[in-house]
């Protein structure tokens, strides 16, 4: 089984209209991404997965932007603006392929209502969260309140982690040393790191090693080649290869240029003494059942 633990929610039901589309030549270096999709471009661009996680990003109360493409909520007529509204909406149409998590910020007054509505009325099965471009700082009060909470109900929380592009997200907030001191707390809390903390990658590795029920996942990294291949060799090294999740960030990537270039990662070192990433390991992350580890399935 194919899961990718780490997609964005499509802002258009329909087609994106020519002058909607936002094209964002910050997040890779290999290339510009269209920042604005449709349902059908995520589907498309998500075979061969079996299953994806699906998500949005809850804005600061009274800001409607997404830090992210820097753009609006997009088509808004199929539903309220509210991107757990869309996520919802959009995993309701395609049930047997999307498994949708919420988003919450803390500074929000019906932060823990909106926990609730998500968990019982629409069917939302995890967290998603960016203290970064969210702007909170991770080990506050009312950030803790949501990972308690979580930590009731077995929600996992999928934490961006490591740096970004957008000058506004304070890259301190995102790292991944901060979640050692989450899983100190809440041990029983099922956590992802995402892009392996990039590049804090070998911080990443030593975070999940230490705490059972932390992952990470490896979006966001293939297209820096070194340092995709040094950091599976950490991993390696660290013995962590069994908690890294496929991901890819979409629409930063699709699923089959991430298994490509999983595939490929040890053409770096060919004909060097460097140490290679196993191959069987490397087939076992693309087809590792994510969602049993998660408590999803």
């Amino acid at each position: 089984m194919i899961v990718d633990v780490h997609s964005h929610t499509p802002q258009y039901k329909e087609a994106v209209p020519p002058d909607q589309v936002v094209v964002n030549t910050l997040w890779r270096p290999d290339r510009p991404v269209n920042a604005t999709c449709s349902w059908q471009d995520y589907l498309q661009a998500q075979q061969p997965a079996d299953k994806s996680i699906v998500f949005g990003i809850a804005w600061h109360p009274g800001q409607m932007s997404d830090n992210l493409s820097g753009q609006g909520p997009g088509d808004t007529s199929w539903y309220d603006g509210n991107v757990n509204d869309a996520t919802a909406a959009f995993v309701r149409a395609y049930p047997e392929r999307l498994i949708g998590f919420m988003s919450l910020h803390p500074y929000d007054a019906r932060c823990l209502d909106e926990f609730e509505r998500c968990r019982t009325d629409l069917g939302l099965k995890g967290i998603k969260l960016g203290a970064n471009y969210q702007n909170f700082d991770p080990l506050e009060p009312r950030a803790l309140a949501i990972y308690e909470r979580a930590q009731k109900y077995g929600l996992p929380i999928l934490f961006h982690q490591g740096t970004s592009p957008v000058r506004e997200a304070p890259i301190r907030l995102a790292h991944p040393l901060l979640m050692d001191e989450i899983a100190i707390r809440y041990r029983d809390l099922k956590i992802i790191m995402a892009h392996m903390g990039h590049p804090w990658q070998a911080e990443t590795c030593v975070v999940i090693r230490k705490h059972p029920h932390l992952y990470a996942d490896l979006s966001g990294n293939f297209y820096r080649p070194f340092s995709f291949w040094e950091q599976l060799v950490k991993a390696g090294e660290w013995n962590v290869l069994h908690k890294i999740l496929f991901a890819t960030d979409f629409p930063v990537a699709t699923v089959e240029e991430t298994i490509a270039a999983l595939r490929q990662v040890n053409r770096l070192v060919e004909g060097t003494p460097l140490p290679r990433v196993p191959e069987e390991e490397i087939e076992q992350i693309i087809q590792r059942n994510a969602l049993a580890l998660l408590g999803l399935e």
